[in-house]
């Protein structure tokens, strides 16, 4: 599963980033496997998503949510 399909509410662990030009970026902002992360907002259409890590609020697109596995 990746982070835009997780319903909001619900904790989750990231497991895998997806290798790509992004990678880079989400680990600045604090996003790397081990992190336990949680879906706090969601557009009506799905874009963006708001999430809390470690008490801050992340604004991602789905796009980039995509690029984020979690169990």
């Amino acid at each position: 599963m990746t982070l835009d399909q997780l319903p909001v509410n619900q904790p989750a662990k990231i497991q895998r980033l997806a290798k790509t030009g992004l990678t880079s970026k989400l680990v600045e902002m604090g996003l790397y496997p081990g992190k336990d992360i949680k879906v706090i907002f969601k557009a009506p259409l799905g874009d963006p998503l708001a999430i809390d890590v470690d008490g801050y609020t992340l604004s991602l697109r789905k796009s980039e949510a995509s690029q984020i596995e979690i169990d």
